[in-house]
């Protein structure tokens, strides 16, 4: 089992350990619904060093990505991210990700972990345009700082104005003392904050700068149990969970990563389902009486028919109800939709609704 420079940090500090895309990752520290709260409310740190990271470099290194991307790929200027996702010859998704555009012809895409090889092995075989490819995946940590306290506390460690970086923006430069970091403001949680990018050698003394400067903030580590819950009050997709190879971005409510004024694999088949209307929909819901949705539950109507299946669901640390997200059949999938989940062996009401769940 892979390991990241971080893990002995966090087993000193008492996380629960547990075997995620073949990384040892800390799960939880303190437990799920205090740390959710952190980071709702003040500042907490993520390791999410196992993510993958590419560098594509070269003229047509902007080709290759937009042939492999399904959104346009062209109007991220440089300093700029973009979330995407990359179809397959199929109609599913090899994986979702987000491209930065580091120089001019210069890009890095940031891939799931449990995906490393098989993005890898995909991009590269479309790679017909020469561009340099480089998997430094193995060599880079990223800490997710997320949280509406992250600007105040992290300010400190940098003389970037970190208030001045845009939503899907980032800067390099010098942070915690670390020349030519990546601070992205970027994240899985909705609650703001930012994503930093450095060497792993630098990454303990990245953590423990960032633990000094927010101190005073209340910040407090976070496992990967939170960021499940944080994404999901969200409506963000998980790929394996909301998101695979047999799932379409047009029925998984992707179709603003899509852009059909260029080609890439699969758009003419994306394009038809797009203008005809998917047979189905991945939609949010909540219960309406107490139960909690998981994975792979059934979802059906009043009649007890099968309508489609459960792909997340949780106990919604932020609401106190029961929250998931699902594929059902177009007829059902309207805001405010009566829907049943098969929560053993009964059948639970619960509501379509529209997402965010979390309006902050």
């Amino acid at each position: 089992m892979k390991t990241t420079a971080l893990t002995k940090i966090h087993e000193s500090l008492g996380a629960k350990m547990v075997p995620f895309a073949g990384y040892n990752m800390p799960v939880s520290y303190e437990g799920v619904n205090a740390e959710h709260e952190t980071v709702r409310k003040g500042v907490g740190v993520f390791d999410v060093s196992h993510m993958g990271e590419f560098l594509a470099i070269g003229e047509k290194a902007l080709d290759l990505l937009q042939k492999v991307c399904s959104n346009d790929i062209s109007k991220i200027q440089v300093g700029g991210a973009q979330y995407n996702c990359m179809p397959n010859a199929e109609g599913g998704i090899v994986d979702d990700l987000i491209v930065y555009r580091i120089r001019e012809n210069e890009y890095l895409l940031v891939v799931n972990a449990s995906n490393i090889e098989k993005d890898w092995g995909w991009i590269s075989s479309h790679n017909s345009f020469g561009v340099e490819l480089k998997n430094i995946s193995d060599n880079f940590s990223l800490l997710a700082i997320q949280g509406p306290k992250a600007i105040e506390a992290m300010q400190s460690l940098t003389d970037t104005d970190l208030s001045a970086i845009k939503f899907y923006n980032f800067e390099v430069a010098p942070f915690a003392g670390i020349d030519h970091v990546i601070i992205s403001a970027t994240g899985y949680t909705g609650s703001g904050g930012f994503e930093i990018y450095c060497h792993n050698e630098y990454a303990e003394q990245l953590w423990n700068k960032v633990f000094e400067a927010g101190k005073d903030f209340g910040i407090k580590p976070i496992g990967l149990a939170a960021r499940d819950t944080l994404r999901l009050e969200m409506g963000y997709c998980l790929y394996g969970n909301d998101i695979n190879d047999t799932t379409s971005p047009i029925e998984a409510g992707l179709g603003w990563i899509t852009k059909f004024t260029k080609d890439f694999i699969n758009s003419e088949a994306l394009k038809a389902e797009k203008e005809n209307g998917p047979e189905r929909k991945l939609v949010g819901f909540e219960l309406t009486e107490r139960g909690i949705p998981r994975h792979d539950y059934e979802i059906v109507d009043a009649e007890g028919n099968n309508i489609g299946i459960v792909t997340s669901g949780t106990m919604s640390p932020s609401l106190s109800k029961g929250i998931g997200l699902g594929y059902v059949k177009i007829a059902y999938s309207k805001p405010d939709s009566d829907i049943f989940i098969k929560v053993r062996n009964k059948n639970i009401p619960a509501k379509v609704v529209k997402l965010p769940f979390y309006k902050g």
